[in-house]
């Protein structure tokens, strides 16, 4: 399978405007970074005073590159209209070097929830929407006609990260998309919404939670959505990373690791039975068997950590694997190759 990649001055591009990004977002501090310790992870948040009330803001898990950007929270600030003007630049060699941006739409969508908070938030954008942001994260070009099939989105997290920051996103998801001509599409059975229906085209956005058994409709707090739990998502959202959606001069999301995407592509290939189904699961394998052949020659150890921690979850993830790549002699070559 023939792979191109971008120029060595796009990836430069990407990568600088991605720090950007991030830069801008630690420049938001408005008081002083307090720590939260939750089943032994750390947690930061944005302490400040409204009048007599005391606020927080959930800024991120303590990370050192997270630390590090907080305590230049002053010499962000000044930096600011500099920065954005970097950003409008490098966001322009990116289009020129043949960066695939995201559409009007879409863009717009991301950049409601991204100012809302929900990245912040805990929210990863998964499925065809989050594939095509590999094309930085990876330096490679993609299929424009593949990624022009589906305008759909889709939107995942976890309900114990959503319950347990105690902060919610500065504007509801619905009322977002409602604004941008989106129908609340209620359960057939609980009438619950999760997903909505874009009312002048077929896109459709939907929120996704990971389950452990039983596939049923969960509220987000932090979000303020519910979202349809679906099993094997945990593997799929563990541990997520930042990346620019080429939208104006870019919008910062999350998204899952490419390794895990590539090996979740896989198993849920195999959920897929018949009608429309089928095409999807066409898909699914044709966006890991592409990530795989990258990733076994770039990042091989990623990799190789990801296939194995999937298969060690029990026999039948090992048998929804097996049977994915029974289809797929030579990417289960490329797999079965890097132990």
């Amino acid at each position: 399978m023939a792979v191109a990649s971008h120029s060595r001055a796009a990836q430069v591009a990407y990568q600088d405007l991605l720090r950007l990004h991030l830069d801008e977002t630690a420049s938001e501090l408005i008081g002083s970074v307090e720590e939260r310790s939750r089943n032994g992870r750390i947690y930061l948040y944005d302490k400040f005073r409204i009048g007599t009330e005391m606020k927080s803001r959930y800024l991120g898990e303590g990370t050192p590159e997270l630390r590090a950007r907080l305590a230049r929270t002053a010499e962000l600030k000044a930096g600011s209209e500099e920065r954005r003007k970097t950003m409008a630049r490098l966001a322009r060699v990116l289009r020129a070097e043949g960066f695939i941006g995201v559409d009007r739409d879409t863009g717009s969508l991301l950049l409601a929830f991204s100012r809302a908070g929900v990245f912040r938030l805990g929210g990863t954008l998964v499925g065809t929407a989050a594939y095509g942001l590999y094309q930085g994260e990876l330096g490679v070009r993609f299929d424009s006609e593949e990624l022009a099939q589906t305008g759909d989105m889709d939107f995942a997290s976890f309900e114990r990260l959503s319950v347990a920051l105690g902060d919610k996103v500065e504007e509801n998801p619905g009322e977002i998309l409602q604004a941008l001509k989106f129908d609340p599409v209620p359960g057939i059975q609980d009438r619950q919404i999760w997903k909505w229906r874009q009312n002048h085209g077929e896109a459709m956005v939907e929120f996704l939670t990971p389950a452990f058994g039983d596939e049923r409709v969960k509220l987000l707090p932090a979000l303020g959505v519910s979202a349809q739990a679906l099993n094997y998502l945990n593997f799929l959202i563990a541990e997520p990373i930042p990346a620019i959606a080429l939208y104006r001069s870019g919008v910062l999301v999350q998204i899952p690791r490419p390794e895990r995407f590539a090996i979740h592509k896989l198993i849920i290939a195999d959920r897929r039975h018949g009608g429309q189904d089928q095409a999807k699961a066409r898909k699914d394998r044709g966006q890991a068997a592409f990530l795989i052949s990258i990733l076994a020659e770039d990042r091989p150890d990623d990799l190789r950590e990801a296939f194995e921690d999937a298969l060690s979850r029990g026999p039948r993830w090992r048998a929804r694997l097996e049977a994915s790549l029974a289809r797929l002699p030579v990417t289960a070559e490329i797999l079965h190759g890097l132990s």
